[in-house]
Order: structure tokens, then sequence, then C-alpha cells
């Protein structure tokens, strides 16, 4: 038997439990892990409060990352062997391969080899928040040096990630963030740039920043109302990636900036890159070098036990945090 963080009923963290469950053996195209880390995301809360377009079936398992060892792969997997220190990239629908546990199953094809100076917890933060990022700015966006990128929930896991990536490529990261509390760390994450909207005009401070010329990249996960008042300081062909909805507001699309400057605005989801695995190697490959190069390292906010895992979801769902939440896995002796 192993254990697991589940949820019986929708609601607030308060439903979670860790119940005993059953692992199976790995079949074919399966990594059997033994977890040391766990990240939280905020898909996980969707999930768990029905506002993913996911279906629970209770007793619910769920959870997108993980970093272990190894334990037993399937009969047709070679990129990985016991005993590997690995971590999952978010590669399937939510429902499929449920991390949260202490001994769980992953598809083989989402089990790579992380660096090896990352420690379980950076290696657990790393590939929701980095692939979302790489595939917003780079796949995508084709965010190239010297161009400025406006990217809003600034003080995310994801925010973070796409502002130093934006940096490894040469770019220029301008963080948005709700209240000027966290100028100070976002200016040390490296933001060339930070908005406070709370007290600061979003178009206006975004064409002064950039010299006028404005932003070649929007990377947005909240939408709502203040979509308008980013298209305001948008460069020519410019491209707006939307990721999220944060904001349970209405989006105002104004049409004479969208036709001045022929925009892009397009939905975007990590899958685009996931479910591809040509594109998914390359997400790989260029995170993996951005870690051994020095230039991409997680941002660990705070670290609970497993045994936390209604304290660790109560302290994501404050909005206070910068940068990931992580629940460690103590190991049996």
């Amino acid at each position: 038997m192993s254990k697991a963080v589940r949820f019986h009923a929708i609601g607030d963290p308060e439903v979670l439990s860790i119940d005993d469950v059953e692992v199976p053996a790995p079949r074919e195209g399966e990594v059997l892990i033994r977890t040391r880390a766990l990240g939280l995301n905020r898909a996980d809360v969707m999930f768990r409060t029905g506002n993913h377009f996911a279906e629970p079936t209770f007793p619910q398992a769920f959870g997108l990352e993980a970093a272990g060892t190894v334990q037993a792969v399937g009969s047709d997997v070679t990129h990985v062997t016991v005993g590997d220190a690995v971590s999952v990239v978010p590669a399937t629908p939510l429902t499929e391969y449920p991390l949260h546990g202490d001994l769980v199953l992953a598809p083989a094809r989402a089990v790579v080899k992380h660096a090896s100076t990352l420690s379980w917890e950076a290696a657990a933060s790393l590939w929701m928040a980095y692939v979302t990022a790489y595939g917003g700015l780079i796949d995508l966006g084709n965010l190239q040096k010297g161009d400025a990128v406006a990217i809003t929930a600034g003080s995310s896991s994801v925010g973070l990630a796409a502002i130093q990536i934006a940096n490894m490529v040469g770019a220029k990261p301008i963080a948005i963030t709700r209240s000027a509390d966290k100028r100070q760390r976002l200016l040390d994450a490296g933001a060339a740039g930070v908005i406070a909207t709370e007290t600061e005009d979003v178009t206006a401070t975004l064409n002064e920043l950039t010299g006028g010329t404005g932003v070649k990249l929007i990377f947005d996960p909240v939408a709502g109302p203040q979509v308008e008042q980013l298209l305001g300081a948008t460069a020519p062909d410019a491209t707006v990636l939307i990721y999220g909805a944060l904001s349970s507001e209405p989006i105002t699309l104004p049409v004479l900036p969208l036709l001045k400057n022929r925009l892009t605005i397009r939905g975007y989801d990590m899958a685009a890159v996931t479910t591809d695995d040509g594109r998914l190697q390359k997400a790989v490959s260029f995170i993996n070098d951005g870690v051994e190069r020095g230039l991409l390292a997680p941002i660990i906010d705070r670290t609970y036990t497993f045994e936390d895992a209604v304290q660790a979801y109560q302290y994501l769902e404050s909005n206070v945090q910068f940068g990931k939440v992580v629940m460690t896995v103590p190991q049996s002796t």
C-alpha cells in the first residue's frame, strides 16, 4: 500500500485527506516513482474546487508535478532505469496520472532526468512553470533578443520562470503585479521593470518602460478588463497569449489598437507543447540547458511536509506566495 492525497468532495483545502491506496506495477509506457517532493499548482486547486474542465470522480487523487527515484519501469521503457533521479513533466489530463502520493505511476514520455544540480524540491518545481513559460515565450511567442515582454501575475511560479527565460534569450521582461509590495523582489528576480496595477497606469508605464515602442509579447494568465490596458502599449505585429482566467470579469477588447498594430490574440495551454513529442523534447532540452548554465532556477516560497497538504494548499490559495509551494515526502526507514 502507498499513500495519496485525495479529495472526496468539491471544496476548500479542508476536504483533502491522505488515504491508503494500491499502486499497480508499471505497464508498457509507464514508470513507477518513489517520490521525494511534490509541486503544487493552480490547476490542482481549480480541479478540487470544481472550476476545471476535468470532472473529478470521488475519491479523487490528483497532482501534476513530482520528483523522486525510479522504482520500476514498463517493459518498453529504456531512457530511465531503476534508481535514476527523475521528475515528471505535466503532460496528461489531471485525472490520468495523479502524482500527489509517495509511490506513483507516471507516463514514461513525461519522465525526465533533470539536471543533477537540482534539489528534489527544485526538480518538483521545474516543469509546470518552465514548460508553460517556454511554450508561451519561445515555442509560440518567438521571443527574440531585444523584444519587450509584459508578464502579468509576475510573482507566480510561471511569471518568475518567464522572467528568467526572457533574460536567457536577451529579451526585456516587464513584470506586472497587483501591489508594489513585491516590486523589489521582482527586480531582484530579473525583471527589467515592474508595474503595480493598484497604483500605476499600466498603459502609460509600459510605454514609458519601452521607450514608446511597446511590447512585442503579452503573456497573461489574468485576462479580464486589464487586457484593454495592455493592448494600449503593444508594438506592431505583437502577440497576446492568454493562458489563464484569474479574473472573473470579461475581456473588453478595443478594436482600434487591434487593427492599428495588427495584433494576434490567442489562447494558450501548455498541452500545445506537452502533447507533441518533438516540441516536448525541445522544451526539456532548452530548460535543462538553462538550469545547467545557471540561468534558470526555480524560486521556492515555502515547503510543507506531505502530511500537511491541507496547510500547503491553504497557503497557496492565500495568494501571498512569491514563487512555488512544495510538499516534501518523508522516506520510510
